[in-house]
């Protein structure tokens, strides 16, 4: 997950990866172009300001007379609340941009991440998509929102100066001019290095954080297994490279502001010698002179943000390409045109049209290979599994036995062949009305925060609280409910942390017996239980899956002896196929590994014994 989360971004301005940016700026051209005209409105009135200063010193200050004061006083407080007027203005519209365009980005790859294949998540870290939708959007809406205001508002601020001074006296102006370059090449060199430092320091100092709380949750292993000093030297070496890092950013800092202020401050001598020898020679005017010394204090914080909120756009980059990247990643699992038509998407489904499934699936000639390539996992497969049977699929950790499974619930599909559910291929359906009537328990199962019964009812939620409590009693989950304080209404936690894993694997049986499939798949649902709650869903399991197509997947053999039909995996190849009894009986690998696991299983009663 590192090597996604703090991958450095150093390439120069990239208009290509600009434009795929563009639909979504798009929808906010409104406010976009609204907080620049502001923007440049507002720096017109600022670069006017010190013109007023002129007229002040010119017309009352030199000729020593208030005639006309009331109208300029009038006049100058007229522009500052018009100046006023425009940054609310500007400012409203980029807090818009940054709310909204951010709540777009999130919205928008949390609806495409729904719509991704089994396959994507696969292979991506979860934490590299926590990033994108989390970090990455917030610094894209950010960065558009307030990095462009400062430079549009430093452009026409920096413009409208140099015209002003040009017109009021181009030999000063050439002076201010010339240093100007001097402070932005300073400011390019300089920016980049201290945003690489700093944004290092951040990166550490997240590593920090993890490091304390990994200490402090993993204090009781950490004494067990004597490695206080393991991680004390570890931690040294955390908070060593982060004092270095924030080092090499205060020596850079420390060199960069007083260079700056050198040449803020040579700018205004020079303007003050040269100007002042004009004023003497009787060529330049007191108060054009003032003028000048105001644009030249002022001028080089616009220089410095104009040249810091573009290095901050380049590196701003990174976090474009990588979430427009994951809005054009496609799904490999796709519906065609003509299945949506007629039975919706994931997000518009056209239920009326939805045919009933029996449960008949056969496996006609099929090749698989997973699409991260590698060797055929099943090459030329046949398998017709009629409506109502319980197949179980068995076979060491790693062997490949979820590959079956996962192909005929189309979380893959078929390299080549066909798989038929009641007689048709099920690419002529859409995948929302096979996984519909899908009941799947995981081995790890997944419980959403909330209450126990809101966790049963995702398996159908218009589900009345009479038909989540009958689902529960069917495979003993209300015996989970009654320990609990609060009953139904009792919050599981996070991910049902407050749960034990029997207790979770109960309740995530009881949500999709609410389903009513009429495909089950249980995913080693019983190897995590222990015996008491293993015996509950064993006495549940015969009724509940009578008249479904089922699949077992299975660790614990003594669990699978009365299934309809046993497929054997090894090395994901099918070695062996039958019922548990004409397997045994072959004296192949199956009786095998059923020979090894019922000495072991023997073994482990007479030492708890």
């Amino acid at each position: 997950m590192a090597a996604f989360d703090e991958k450095e971004y150093t390439k120069s301005f990239d208009l290509s990866i600009w434009k795929r940016l563009l639909p979504i700026l798009g929808r906010f051209k409104r406010y976009i172009f609204g907080m620049i005209g502001f923007c440049a409105l507002s720096a017109v009135v600022d670069v006017s300001l010190p013109l007023f200063q002129k007229y002040a010193i010119s017309h009352f200050i030199t000729a020593g007379a208030l005639d006309g004061l009331a109208p300029f006083v009038l006049c100058y407080a007229g522009a500052i609340v018009v100046m006023s007027l425009l940054c609310i203005g500007c400012t409203r519209a980029s807090m818009h941009i940054e709310m909204y365009m951010g709540r777009d980005l999130r919205k928008d790859l949390f609806e495409h991440l729904q719509v991704l294949s089994l396959s994507f998540y696969n292979v991506t870290p979860v934490g590299y998509l926590l990033t994108r939708v989390t970090n990455d959007t917030n610094r894209i809406a950010g960065n558009i929102a307030w990095g462009l205001m400062d430079i549009v508002d430093a452009l026409f601020y920096v413009s409208g100066t140099f015209v002003a001074m040009l017109l009021l006296n181009w030999q000063l102006a050439l002076v201010v001019i010339l240093v100007v370059p001097f402070v932005a090449v300073l400011t390019g060199y300089f920016q980049p290095r201290i945003l690489h430092w700093t944004r290092k320091v951040r990166k550490i100092n997240s590593k920090i954080t993890g490091a304390f709380n990994e200490g402090i949750t993993g204090a009781k292993t950490s004494k067990t297994l004597v490695i206080e000093d393991r991680n004390i030297g570890a931690f040294q070496g955390l908070t060593d490279t982060m004092r270095s890092s924030a080092t090499r950013a205060a020596r850079l800092n420390a060199v960069y502001i007083p260079v700056t202020l050198f040449f803020s401050t040579l700018t205004v001598a020079i303007v003050l010698l040269r100007g002042g020898w004009l004023v003497q020679e009787q060529a330049l005017e007191i108060a054009t002179l003032s003028v000048f010394i105001t644009y030249a204090m002022g001028i080089f914080e616009p220089v410095q943000n104009l040249t810091g909120n573009l290095a901050e756009f380049i590196a701003l980059q990174a976090s474009i390409e990588r979430v427009t990247g994951l809005l054009s990643e496609e799904p490999q699992i796709t519906d065609a045109p003509e299945v949506v038509e007629k039975y919706g998407d994931s997000f518009s489904p056209k239920r009326e049209n939805w045919e009933p499934i029996q449960g008949e699936i056969e496996f006609k000639d099929v090749t698989f290979r997973y699409p991260d390539g590698g060797d055929d996992v099943l090459e030329h497969f046949d398998l017709h599994i009629p409506a109502g049977t319980t197949v179980a699929i068995v076979g060491e950790t790693g062997a490949g036995k979820s590959t079956l499974v996962n192909l005929a619930c189309r979380f893959f599909e078929p390299t080549k062949g066909k798989i038929l559910i009641d007689g048709r291929d099920y690419r002529e359906r859409s995948q929302l009305w096979l996984h519909s009537s899908i009941g799947y328990v995981l081995q790890s199962p997944h419980l959403f925060s909330g209450s126990v019964r809101e966790n049963i009812r995702y398996g159908r939620l218009d589900a009345t609280d009479a038909e989540v409590e009958a689902a529960a009693r069917a495979v003993s989950a209300d015996k989970v409910v009654a320990k609990l304080e609060q009953g139904w209404d009792s919050d599981v936690g996070e991910e049902g942390d407050r749960l034990s894993t029997g207790e979770k694997q109960l309740i995530s049986f009881a949500r999709a017996v609410l389903a009513d499939p009429r495909i089950f798949v249980l995913d080693e649902a019983t190897s995590s239980i222990d015996t008491q709650t293993e015996q509950y869903i064993q006495n549940a399991i015969d009724h509940l899956l009578r008249d479904r197509t089922s699949f077992l997947i299975a660790h614990r053999l003594s669990t699978i002896r009365k299934a309809d039909m046993i497929l054997v995996v090894r090395d994901g190849k099918i070695v062996e196929q039958g019922t548990h009894q004409s397997l045994l009986r072959a004296r192949g690998y199956y009786h095998d590994l059923y020979s090894k696991q019922f000495a072991e299983e023997n073994a482990a009663k007479v030492l708890g014994a």
